[in-house]
């Protein structure tokens, strides 16, 4: 009876999403409905960090599509191997609330939050934990901008929170136990060509397909949503940073904007915060940059990604 209630707190959980209006499943169109019933029946839970991007359907299933072949896939890897890849880039992130979940699931598989997850890397695990890596990089930019620091509800008692960790835990069990096969859900995106700094998940046909894709759908997305001085900015600063936090400050930031028009400096700035510092957003800096919803969802999830790119590329020798 838990996990059926927890599924039903879970989905009410969408009203925790901040800056875009969530997509209630009883709402959903067909493109949505699919993706949400997907994640319900093969992660356990109507997952926030995966339905906030449902106000853009394509986003969404790329973002399913890197969870799932990495993380919720059965291959190499053991699920806790690859959830404590996902709670030590959490924690390299500052991101709270991923910590907590991988943490959790963790602790109910028989883990430590405490262990090396990525060495020694096995050349044959490759794909798989720098897909799971890959993946949490971009997640994290994405929960620490559109939910808050925890899954449980504000408030919520100690005694309550507990029984929810209980019950998701027992969700990782169950998820490690019946781990659907790979590819499952290739079919939501068209297929595309792997791109060169991908090529790390070239070995598993199942994490090349899901990023090819994911990839794909998310650069069309950031060609209507980011301008495109803010997307060569982006990427030069990328290129030139070493993946350290800037910490609080945002000393870094105006310089950086400096040479953008000043019409584009707004969406430059939420980009450039979202690479680097995504902990540093505030509503201040989404209210400036925001069209619709599903736009701010496509500039979010391409400059989250262009920096998983290449912080998992990185990973590789």
């Amino acid at each position: 009876m838990a996990a059926p209630l927890l599924r039903v707190a879970l989905r009410g959980a969408l009203g925790q999403v901040r800056h875009v209006a969530p997509v209630r499943p009883a709402r959903a169109g067909a493109p949505v409905a699919r993706v949400y019933a997907e994640v319900e029946r093969e992660f356990g839970v109507l997952a926030p960090p995966v339905a906030l991007h449902a106000p853009s359907p394509e986003v969404l299933a790329a973002a399913w599509t890197m969870l799932r072949e990495t993380l919720v896939a059965a291959g190499r890897a053991d699920r806790a191997q690859k959830e404590a890849v996902a709670a030590a880039v959490s924690r390299a992130n500052a991101c709270p609330y991923c910590v907590e979940v991988h943490t959790t699931a963790i602790e109910a598989l028989g883990g430590s939050a405490g262990e090396s997850a990525m060495e020694p890397l096995s050349p044959s695990l490759v794909p798989e934990l720098v897909g799971v890596a890959a993946t949490f990089h971009y997640l994290n930019r994405m929960v620490s901008l559109f939910l808050g620091d925890s899954p449980m509800p504000p408030g919520a008692p100690a005694a309550a929170r507990r029984a929810a960790r209980a019950v998701l835990g027992r969700l990782a069990r169950q998820g490690a136990d019946a781990a659907p096969s790979p590819g499952g859900s290739l079919d939501l995106l068209p297929a595309a060509r792997l791109p060169e700094d991908l090529r790390w998940a070239a070995g598993t046909p199942s994490i090349a397909g899901a990023f090819a894709r994911a990839a794909a759908v998310i650069d069309e997305g950031g060609e209507r949503a980011v301008p495109a001085p803010v997307r060569e900015l982006v990427t030069a600063e990328l290129a030139a940073w070493d993946g350290t936090p800037p910490g609080l400050s945002r000393a870094w930031l105006e310089p950086a904007l400096s040479s953008l028009p000043p019409e584009h400096r707004a969406a430059g700035r939420l980009a450039l915060l979202t690479a680097k510092a995504a902990y540093q957003v505030d509503d201040a800096v989404i209210a400036a940059a925001r069209h619709t919803d599903a736009q701010l969802i496509e500039l979010t999830a391409w400059t989250s990604l262009t920096t998983a790119r290449l912080l998992a590329a990185r990973l590789v020798p």
